[in-house]
């Protein structure tokens, strides 16, 4: 397979699933497979990095459940896709639920396999 292989609106979908699946099960592992060596998150706390993506899950799950909304995708070069989506999700049993825009970046790897190499995440305001 080729490193310019497409990517399409499904790949990305299921790729972002992923990664949210992993905040909800507490798969460190798995987060990290997801995420590329040069990952860079862009939060409302600031930067992070792979490393620091993957340590939020050291005490268990971050999220206790999750829905997509409006997900826009976007063929940005060859291999390179972008999901923009806005999610509802609620990091705990007692918390209400928190809207946020969020925005990744997924590259094909010689792999095949596709890694998040960019987030954006802002929180909706009223």
């Amino acid at each position: 397979m080729s490193i310019h292989a497409a990517v399409s609106a499904r790949d990305l979908v299921a790729a972002e699933r992923a990664v949210w699946e992993a905040l909800r099960t507490g798969d460190g592992e798995a987060d990290r497979t997801l995420l590329a060596e040069d990952f860079l998150g862009v939060y409302p706390t600031g930067f992070v990095n792979r490393d620091d993506h993957v340590d939020e899950l050291a005490d268990g799950p971050t999220v206790l459940d999750y829905e997509f909304l409006e997900v826009r995708t976007l063929e940005v070069a060859d291999g390179t896709g972008l999901i923009a989506y806005r999610v509802r999700f609620r990091p705990s049993a007692q918390a209400e639920p928190i809207t946020w825009m969020v925005s990744s970046i997924w590259r094909r790897e010689a792999d095949g396999s596709l890694v998040n190499t960019f987030s954006q995440d802002t929180p909706v305001t009223d």
